[in-house]
């Protein structure tokens, strides 16, 4: 789980270099990571410091997105649209999951039916040949 840093919350962007590398590593020391997402600054923490910034960087690419293709300048309606298309995404995700399980299950089942009937058919071929062997 990712949570908000104790050491900060959200800020605006540093304005400097310098600020941002005193963020980073004033995070760093804190065991938070320093992620930027439409065009804020903010100190995370969590147990994969890279995962967190690829998750970052999807959050910030679609939010960027949904700001491009919309009229919204305002921040916190660009978050919520962002937060519906992954959302969207993530319905979508789970239904094909969920189909691909499905196929799955009825593969396998369809597998367990030919292994008997092909282990039957080995039986009955059996006892054919040991009719004739005996015949």
């Amino acid at each position: 789980m990712i949570q908000k840093s104790h050491a900060a919350a959200a800020k605006t962007r540093p304005r400097t270099a310098a600020e941002i590398s005193r963020a980073e590593a004033a995070a760093r020391d804190a065991g938070a990571v320093v992620v930027e997402i439409y065009d804020q600054i903010y100190q995370l923490s969590g147990t994969n410091p890279e995962h967190i910034e690829r998750l970052a960087t999807l959050v910030d690419g679609k939010m960027r997105a949904v700001s491009a293709t919309g009229s919204t300048v305002d921040s916190l309606r660009v978050a919520v649209l962002a937060a519906l298309n992954f959302a969207d995404e993530l319905v979508e995700l789970r239904a094909r999951h969920e189909a691909l399980l499905q196929g799955t299950l009825t593969d396998n089942a369809v597998q367990t039916s030919m292994q008997s009937r092909a282990g039957s058919l080995v039986h009955m071929l059996d006892a054919v040949l040991e009719e004739r062997r005996a015949g």
